[in-house]
């Protein structure tokens, strides 16, 4: 596979470590989670709501399977690289 596959599961996990990580810090959590602190009133009626939440769980699961897809792709490209002995 080309170098410029590498350069854009890279690219994208980047990316996606990133969303996943805001996505999750804004779960609501037993004690109301960051996501009540950043938005006070606003944020926490949002999160109330089911829909929202729902919402927010799928979009997650979503980012978490891309991510994880992009480590498994680059880890199969990185075998293939060290089995063919080009770099």
């Amino acid at each position: 596979m080309p170098i410029w596959f590498a350069y854009t599961m890279i690219t994208l996990l980047v990316i996606t470590s990133i969303v996943l990580i805001l996505l999750i810090l804004l779960h609501r959590g037993k004690g109301g989670g960051l996501s009540s602190m950043f938005g006070g009133g606003v944020s926490s009626s949002l999160a109330g709501s089911s829909v929202a939440e729902k919402n927010l769980d799928r979009y997650t699961i979503l980012v978490a399977i891309v991510w994880f897809a992009c480590i498994v792709g680059l880890g199969l490209w990185l075998k293939l690289q060290v089995g063919t002995g080009a770099a």
